[in-house]
């Protein structure tokens, strides 16, 4: 069956939560870091080749950050460190800027550079290597445009190590040019019509959440509600008349179009953009699925139209795969499986309109070369295919092809609910602090000057971010739940500074628990020699074992959760075991395959989960869980493996695991250190 004609709308979201104190220095460094590695690349891959066009949405708090870089020492705590000589540092400023340079992507940004992997191996350092580790962590977020044609990024890309204070100065300097073109580069695009460029409300709040919490609840039953909600209409208007009002003076135009932050939608927040003039929004899949209470797959690829606004739902494993599992597969092998999906889309659907949104930023780092090999070939690929249409944003919403919905339900692209930012105690409580906040400034008697007046508005915009809640509960995890957790109660803290008042205790307490912050990753500390026979028979049975929690994984940006939860790890003088917790249930479909990949060689180990397997060099079996023993001969040579899993049912790949990239096993680990008596 011949393909039909495929619309393919590509659309990046931008953004990076406000890390601005009270004296509006940002607090990290992660807007610097994207804008000289993706903010300027993503645009810059797309326009180098004619006709393909995608749709970008910029946050108002991206913007407003970028803008700031004008005065870098200034306005960015962590460039103020970077560029001071290491002698001038206090103990405490130099532990945080390592730490903040050891947070980056260990194998696609940190070994391929040998200098840096040596010196991130290192305990102390001497001002000389320090100087080098901090220059060669800013050349490891430099992005391919910069590396290609900025002649300074080159020379020190090839001088390595051996660096200066004046290297640090130098670049800086041409970093923060870099960055004052990437603004103009989307506004030059978008008059070409390259691109739609679209904005989200002001400081990335859950919209349906600020007009009335109990969203949470219609979307999920099960939801708990935070005590005494309290409506923050008021604060959604303004959210959305500043956004607004931000990209017009950017881009010297009003948008034509919004992402929601998070997908989130409900009816009341489609009326108020469409009060405003937005003509266009988008949102995820489980939301069309839940309107019009089915989830058949041909009913996605068509833009829809809702009370005159024109929606457009995410084709949500397509993004996925992009997002969080192509990083593992050759640019060739991404490209073939991507394609294959759309010419399977084209051939089943009529001239079918499909819908890939997803974060424009977070994931490329967890490719090699920062995700150039993938886009340039899938983008050529694109080029020449002649079934398959790029579209902008723009373009979906003058179609004419548009079905209507009637119903719109409330919920988000996670879970198509709003879980992620209520419900657990930690994001209630989150919650109960704004509306206790705004209640003491509504019943504050005497009269606030405007100047205060206007800054407590901003305040009650920014820790309305859906960012901060994020982070809280067990959902999610990072290094810096505490940074965040933070900000976020400082931006009330500032509320009551500005009326004088004194803010209740709790405000100074953490709301984050130290649950929160417990590493999804738990190395082995002995070594193991489990019976594999699927059963979770005995606490002792896989004690000494490795653990990486995958549900803890879901850091920057959420996907579709796989049936594997955890996986256990270890190894004895013979053999490396396996084991996989989860919903085994799921495995009684047919064909389903596990794929264990060798990354030093890329060489593939394959068993069916029908049912058991035993031969002399592998034993698996299925019950409880899946347990494996695979003999050392399946690694010949290697004493060190990086293997990454694969659950996979046809070309359907179901979950990439681990999460954060490949497992590393040590076979010449003898835990000798662990022992004791």
């Amino acid at each position: 069956m011949p393909a039909s004609s495929l619309n393919l709308c590509f659309f990046w979201h931008m953004h990076q939560p406000d890390y601005r104190d009270d004296k509006g220095v940002m607090t990290m460094p992660w807007v610097f870091l994207h804008a000289i590695k993706d903010y300027y690349e993503m645009p810059w891959l797309l326009s180098r080749y004619p006709g393909l066009k995608a749709t970008f949405n910029i946050t108002s708090t991206l913007i407003e950050q970028i803008n700031l870089y004008d005065e870098p020492l200034k306005n960015d705590y962590f460039l103020s460190l970077w560029e001071c000589h290491p002698s001038d540092l206090k103990p405490q400023e130099k532990a945080w800027l390592i730490k903040t340079c050891r947070s980056t992507q260990y194998e696609t940004m940190i070994r391929p550079m040998a200098n840096f992997d040596r010196l991130y191996h290192k305990e102390e350092f001497s001002d000389d290597e320090l100087i080098d580790f901090e220059l060669l962590f800013m050349l490891a977020w430099c992005g391919n445009a910069l590396r290609s044609e900025n002649s300074l990024v080159k020379s020190l890309m090839k001088k390595e190590e051996g660096f200066s204070q004046n290297d640090k100065s130098k670049l800086l300097t041409i970093l923060c040019d870099f960055i004052g073109a990437i603004l103009p580069f989307y506004a030059q695009l978008h008059k070409e019509g390259v691109i739609s460029l679209s904005t989200t409300p002001y400081s990335h709040p859950i919209l349906p959440l600020l007009l009335d919490v109990e969203n949470a609840r219609h979307a999920n039953i099960h939801t708990v509600l935070p005590d005494n909600p309290i409506s923050l209409k008021e604060d959604a208007v303004l959210q959305v008349e500043r956004a607004i009002a931000l990209y017009e003076k950017t881009f010297s135009s009003r948008p034509s179009g919004f992402w929601p932050a998070e997908g989130a939608v409900d009816e009341q927040s489609v009326a108020l953009y469409k009060d405003q003039g937005i003509r266009w929004i988008a949102s995820d899949e489980a939301i069309l699925f839940r309107s019009i209470e089915q989830t058949t797959r041909a009913s996605l690829y068509n833009p829809y139209r809702y009370k005159g606004m024109t929606i457009g739902f995410r084709d949500h494993e397509l993004s996925d795969l992009i997002g969080f599992t192509y990083r593992s597969k050759s640019a060739h092998e991404a490209t073939e499986h991507f394609m294959h999906n759309l010419e399977r889309i084209s051939k089943t659907q009529k001239e079918p309109t499909l819908f890939v949104i997803l974060d424009g930023e977070n994931a490329w780092e967890f490719f090699e070369n920062n995700a150039y090999d993938f886009f340039t070939s899938i983008y050529a690929r694109l080029s020449k295919t002649p079934w398959c249409t790029t579209v902008s944003m723009d373009e979906v919403s003058a179609m004419k092809d548009q079905r209507e919905l009637k119903t719109l339900a409330p919920g988000s692209w996670i879970y198509g609910d709003f879980s992620t930012w209520s419900g657990h105690p930690e994001k209630n409580r989150a919650w109960e602090f704004i509306y206790q906040t705004r209640r003491d400034v509504d019943n504050y008697s005497a009269e606030i000057p405007l100047e205060a007046a206007e800054k407590i508005r901003s305040h009650f915009l920014a820790a309305e971010c859906s960012d901060w809640f994020w982070w809280y509960g067990d959902d999610h995890v990072t290094e810096f739940a505490f940074e965040f957790d933070a900000l976020f109660r400082e931006h009330l803290l500032c509320v009551y500074r500005l009326l004088e008042m004194q803010p209740p205790s709790d405000l100074f307490e953490p709301i984050i628990s130290h649950k929160s912050s417990v590493s999804f990753l738990l190395k082995p500390y002995a070594s193991i020699s489990p019976h594999i026979d699927g059963k979770v028979s005995s606490f002792f049975k896989w004690l000494g074992s490795g653990c990486i929690d995958e549900e803890k994984l879901y850091s920057t940006m959420e996907r579709e959760r796989g049936p594997i939860k955890k996986i256990y790890y270890g190894h004895d003088d013979e053999k490396v075991y396996l084991a996989f917790e989860g919903e085994i249930s799921s495995f009684e479909e047919e064909d389903l395959q596990l794929h264990i990949t060798l990354e030093e060689t890329g060489s593939q180990l394959n068993f069916s989960l029908e049912g058991p397997f035993v031969d002399k060099e592998t034993q698996l079996a299925i019950g409880e869980r899946v347990e494996l023993a695979l003999s050392r001969s399946h690694f010949k040579g290697h004493n060190t493996l990086h293997l990454r899993f694969e659950i996979v049912q046809g070309k359907r790949i179901i979950q990439m695991m681990p999460g954060y990239g490949s497992l590393f096993v040590d076979l010449d680990e003898t835990y000798a250190k662990n022992w004791f008596v």
